[in-house]
């Protein structure tokens, strides 16, 4: 049974209090408050108030909104941070990156488009934005 102690700690930024364990698939919508990992597989939207962690065996098939995100596994479609994107060498990304600051190291794949602010803002959708098959953008409303 959760205390009161625990529901407080729990508010804190930065924590780490959802796990989808390997092995795990989730269809869907999935918010969470604070930070997320993920081993396993999420196809939907993810919304994160603050970090999401995308481990090697992990993967999304849907748009991702967070703060901060490190993917170390394999994420398609647009993936939207109001902070840092960090793609870790193992790391595949296909389709949309808008985010403030990105880092991608050496061995990580990506393809697609990315957009950057220079004032700590990710930069606006387009409101009709499609991608292909394999997640890149290939028309988008003028």
């Amino acid at each position: 049974m959760l205390g009161k102690k625990d529901i407080v700690e729990s508010e804190r930024s930065g924590e780490l209090n959802t796990i989808i364990g390997k092995g795990t698939v989730i269809e869907g919508l999935l918010t969470v408050q604070n930070s997320l990992r993920i081993d396993g597989r999420v196809t939907g939207q993810v919304q994160v108030t603050d970090s999401l962690v995308v481990g090697k065996e992990g993967e999304i098939e849907g748009e991702v909104k967070v703060r901060n995100a490190i993917i170390g596994g394999r994420v398609r479609n647009r993936v939207l941070a109001t902070g840092k994107v960090v793609l870790e060498s193992h790391a595949t990304v296909h389709g949309e990156v808008k985010t403030s600051k990105l880092v991608i190291d050496e061995g990580a794949v990506f393809d697609g488009n990315c957009a950057m602010s220079e004032n700590g803002r990710p930069l606006a959708l387009p409101e009709q934005t499609k991608l292909d098959e394999r997640g890149r953008v290939f028309a988008a409303a003028r």
